[in-house]
């Protein structure tokens, strides 16, 4: 591809998740030449996926053009693109649209669903990772319903209704509790003869509580507002397969389910593996301090591509928050690269976690303050809201939200492209 040779060092950032579009916007008119790389030509706003994934929310509302948001940089150029192979030697990218050379690279390629080598679920189930999963599911699980309105057989209209979630943590959590408000409450008025005792939706998790990052109080919060909401909690459940049609658990339990969504863990994008530099067990590339590859000060890797330990020697989490504060950290980095200034180490700076557990419930731990119910739920609608991109996606995102909370209507219940 055509670079800008004006004398300024080139900045390569593969990638435009929450890190990879951060660092671009943090090098914006500064003295560097920025391109952009990613297979996308939008930013999708991951944690809002599940609300597409259940009828909440449109898919236009959590993506947004690139170009659009990169507009007035001038130093930035975006190129859609899927990456194939990178030569660290060479200082190369290899894409399918031509190779691209750089001085400095920033490794923001995210994650992608861990199945933990269970192929089946693979195969039959379905991740929550991309808007192409999120309309996937809206589309199953609203043909479940569809289909199921029609069985005249109990067992198998059962197991069209039986919604099988996998993993316990903030996606796990808010899939379940939306999964179950949009049957129970959201489709009984579209569908009157739905037998609501024929819905089941189950959460299963390997450990003893949901949100295992949160203070244990807001745990048992969570997970007493889930079975409120008709959601059946089945702890120290591992999945040992799934073939569309039963998953088996490694205890010998089978449950009959024509839907299983994992949201039981993630690694490292496998584009990773192509580097030839050292990764953890989850993928990611090893940093140092100043998110460095040790032997390549060139290369920078940032949020779910990077293995980074906080102070206390832990693994830093893959989280949003992470990606873009180190995003941040990056770009001042390669700025003082250019300027042969000391760099700095990377500190991370917790916000807190927050999850919501359905319509107006959430739970939330701020350092040591803890917030449940609906305070909860307006903290979380603030924070989720300011993140997104764009004005028109905040407009669209607080009046579809406006229109389910009164209503208990769900905007999108289209069956189709999305």
């Amino acid at each position: 591809m055509r670079e800008n040779h004006n004398g300024n060092p080139h900045v390569v950032i593969l990638g435009a998740g929450f890190g990879g579009l951060r660092a671009a916007r943090e090098l914006a008119r500064k003295p560097v030449n920025v391109t952009l790389i990613d297979r996308n030509n939008y930013h999708l706003f991951q944690p809002l996926l599940y609300q597409v994934a259940t009828s909440t929310i449109s898919p236009d509302e959590i993506a947004y053009p690139i170009r659009a948001t990169l507009r007035s940089s001038k130093n930035v150029n975006f190129f859609m693109a899927e990456v194939c192979a990178v030569d660290v030697d060479r200082k190369e990218i290899i894409t399918d649209r031509g190779t691209v050379s750089y001085d400095y690279l920033v490794v923001a390629l995210g994650g992608e669903t861990n199945y933990y080598g269970i192929d089946s679920v693979k195969e039959h189930g379905f991740g929550l990772k991309s808007l192409d999963d999120g309309t996937a599911i809206r589309n199953h699980l609203l043909t479940q319903i569809e289909m199921a309105s029609h069985e005249p057989d109990p067992a198998k209209r059962k197991a069209l209704l039986t919604f099988v979630v996998v993993g316990g943590g903030p996606t796990g959590v808010e899939c379940a509790g939306a999964i179950s408000e949009l049957v129970r409450v959201a489709l009984r008025k579209d569908y009157p003869g739905l037998e609501l005792d024929d819905v089941h939706v189950l959460l299963l998790e390997m450990e003893d509580r949901v949100l295992a990052n949160m203070p244990a109080s807001l745990s048992k919060r969570a997970a007493d507002d889930l079975r409120r909401k008709h959601v059946d909690l089945r702890f120290g459940a591992a999945v040992e397969s799934y073939d569309g049609s039963v998953v088996r658990l490694k205890d010998g339990t089978t449950i009959p389910a024509s839907t299983v969504i994992w949201a039981a863990g993630v690694r490292a994008s496998r584009l990773l593996d192509k580097f030839g530099l050292e990764q953890d067990r989850s993928g990611r590339i090893v940093a140092g301090p100043t998110l460095q590859v040790p032997g390549h000060p060139e290369i920078f890797v940032i949020g779910d591509a990077a293995f980074v330990k906080d102070k206390d020697g832990k693994p830093l989490p893959m989280l949003a928050p992470v990606a873009m504060q180190q995003a941040e950290s990056v770009a001042k980095n390669i700025l003082r690269l250019t300027k042969n200034e000391p760099l700095q180490d990377f500190t991370y700076r917790d916000p807190g976690i927050m999850a919501t557990i359905g319509r107006s419930n959430a739970v939330v731990a701020l350092g040591k303050i803890k917030i449940a119910g609906f305070i909860g739920w307006v903290i979380w609608l603030v924070v989720h809201i300011y993140q997104l991109i764009g004005f028109r996606n905040r407009l669209a995102v607080m009046l579809d939200w406006a229109w389910s909370y009164i209503f208990y209507e769900r905007v999108s219940r289209l069956i189709g492209p999305s």
